[in-house]
């Protein structure tokens, strides 16, 4: 690689490692959109089903903790917004996200996924209430299916969960 290649590809690696830094999403370029043109090829090969399109989420994830999982999930607008006949029941997603409306219980779950699992070691944490109240949280986050339990006080966000939640949490950002 030329040097005057080399020197433009560090510049943009730090562009994005600062953008990151700053929490701001990395810039895509027009290629960058193969996510999407790979979901309207398989649109396409289903044909009049997703005749109005979909939504897919997918990441790959390693944890502080060193745990990595991947995961992918598609939805077609038809199912997600019906027909004239037929509206799906949006209110089954309600206890999952208000799960998720507390800023303590969001607290909770970044320290799990960083590797802290027990009550005991949550409890340690400032500003997360009383231990009465950190269970109160952790009931609701396992009660909406964020996390389970592992053990007698210990904690873990489901495998299938993790990719979801940080979904959720990008799609929060202003």
């Amino acid at each position: 690689m030329e040097l005057e290649e080399r020197v433009a590809e560090l510049e943009r690696r730090i562009a994005v490692l600062e953008q990151a830094a700053e929490g701001a999403p990395p810039v895509l370029d027009d290629g960058d959109f193969w996510a999407l043109d790979g979901l309207k090829d398989q649109f396409d090969r289903l044909g009049e089903a997703a005749a109005d399109g979909g939504v897919l989420f997918t990441g790959t994830v390693r944890l502080p903790a060193g745990e990595r999982y991947e995961w992918q999930y598609g939805a077609l607008t038809i199912g997600l917004l019906g027909t004239e006949e037929y509206r799906p029941d949006w209110a089954e997603a309600a206890e999952p996200l208000a799960a998720l409306g507390h800023p303590v219980r969001l607290r909770l779950l970044r320290e799990i996924l960083a590797g802290r699992r027990t009550a005991a070691e949550l409890a340690e944490l400032d500003a997360t209430g009383t231990t009465g109240q950190i269970y109160h949280h952790l009931r609701l986050l396992t009660g909406a299916g964020w996390l389970h339990t592992t053990g007698r006080g210990r904690y873990e966000v489901p495998g299938t969960r993790v990719v979801p939640l940080l979904v959720v949490l990008t799609a929060a950002r202003p």
